[in-house]
Protein backbone atom coordinates (compact mmCIF):
# COMPACT_ATOMS: atom_id res chain seq x y z
CA UNK A 1 0.00 0.00 0.00
CA UNK A 2 1.17 3.83 -0.50
CA UNK A 3 0.57 5.34 2.94
CA UNK A 4 -2.78 4.29 3.25
CA UNK A 5 -4.37 5.45 6.47
CA UNK A 6 -6.68 3.09 8.47
CA UNK A 7 -9.86 5.47 7.73
CA UNK A 8 -9.25 5.83 4.52
CA UNK A 9 -8.74 1.80 3.99
CA UNK A 10 -12.42 1.49 5.59
CA UNK A 11 -14.18 3.91 3.33
CA UNK A 12 -12.39 1.95 0.09
CA UNK A 13 -13.44 -1.10 1.79
CA UNK A 14 -17.40 0.10 2.56
CA UNK A 15 -17.31 1.20 -1.09
CA UNK A 16 -16.38 -2.19 -2.73
CA UNK A 17 -18.85 -3.64 -0.24
CA UNK A 18 -21.56 -1.13 -1.47
CA UNK A 19 -20.50 -2.21 -5.54
CA UNK A 20 -21.07 -5.61 -4.74
CA UNK A 21 -24.16 -5.41 -3.18
CA UNK A 22 -25.46 -3.02 -5.87
CA UNK A 23 -24.26 -5.78 -8.40
CA UNK A 24 -26.30 -8.26 -6.24
CA UNK A 25 -29.62 -6.80 -5.95
CA UNK A 26 -29.08 -5.53 -9.27
CA UNK A 27 -28.82 -8.87 -11.24
CA UNK A 28 -32.65 -9.89 -9.98
CA UNK A 29 -35.45 -7.72 -11.61
CA UNK A 30 -35.45 -4.46 -9.65
CA UNK A 31 -38.28 -4.73 -6.93
CA UNK A 32 -39.35 -1.47 -4.60
CA UNK A 33 -37.16 -3.29 -1.79
CA UNK A 34 -34.16 -2.99 -4.34
CA UNK A 35 -33.74 0.55 -2.64
CA UNK A 36 -33.98 -1.24 0.61
CA UNK A 37 -31.41 -3.34 0.31
CA UNK A 38 -28.97 -0.75 -0.76
CA UNK A 39 -29.74 1.76 2.12
CA UNK A 40 -27.24 0.71 4.87
CA UNK A 41 -24.80 -0.05 2.74
CA UNK A 42 -24.88 3.30 0.82
CA UNK A 43 -25.16 5.15 4.45
CA UNK A 44 -21.88 3.01 5.43
CA UNK A 45 -20.11 4.15 2.78
CA UNK A 46 -20.74 7.73 3.23
CA UNK A 47 -19.89 7.99 6.36
CA UNK A 48 -16.55 5.95 5.72
CA UNK A 49 -15.84 8.59 3.26
CA UNK A 50 -16.83 11.57 5.82
CA UNK A 51 -14.71 9.64 8.04
CA UNK A 52 -11.91 9.71 5.77
CA UNK A 53 -11.97 12.80 4.10
CA UNK A 54 -12.96 11.38 0.77
CA UNK A 55 -16.20 12.58 0.46
CA UNK A 56 -16.30 14.32 -2.69
CA UNK A 57 -13.00 13.02 -3.90
CA UNK A 58 -12.84 10.09 -6.43
CA UNK A 59 -9.61 10.34 -7.26
CA UNK A 60 -8.08 9.56 -4.17
CA UNK A 61 -10.81 7.16 -3.11
CA UNK A 62 -10.01 5.01 -6.16
CA UNK A 63 -6.13 5.33 -5.38
CA UNK A 64 -7.20 3.22 -2.11
CA UNK A 65 -9.26 0.80 -3.89
CA UNK A 66 -6.98 0.45 -6.08
CA UNK A 67 -4.36 -0.11 -3.01
CA UNK A 68 -6.87 -2.99 -2.12
CA UNK A 69 -6.31 -5.02 -5.11
CA UNK A 70 -3.03 -3.86 -7.10
CA UNK A 71 -3.82 -3.90 -11.03
CA UNK A 72 -2.56 -7.71 -12.42
CA UNK A 73 1.07 -7.91 -14.22
CA UNK A 74 0.89 -7.35 -17.94
CA UNK A 75 0.32 -10.27 -19.96
CA UNK A 76 4.51 -11.36 -20.96
CA UNK A 77 4.57 -12.01 -25.02
CA UNK A 78 3.13 -15.08 -26.19
CA UNK A 79 1.37 -16.02 -23.02
CA UNK A 80 -2.01 -16.68 -23.53
CA UNK A 81 -5.16 -15.10 -21.55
Amino acid sequence: MTGTTYPELAAAQACLRLLHTARAALSDPVTPQTAALLAVPIADADEALRRAGLAGNEAALLNRIYDLAPLPAPAREGSLR
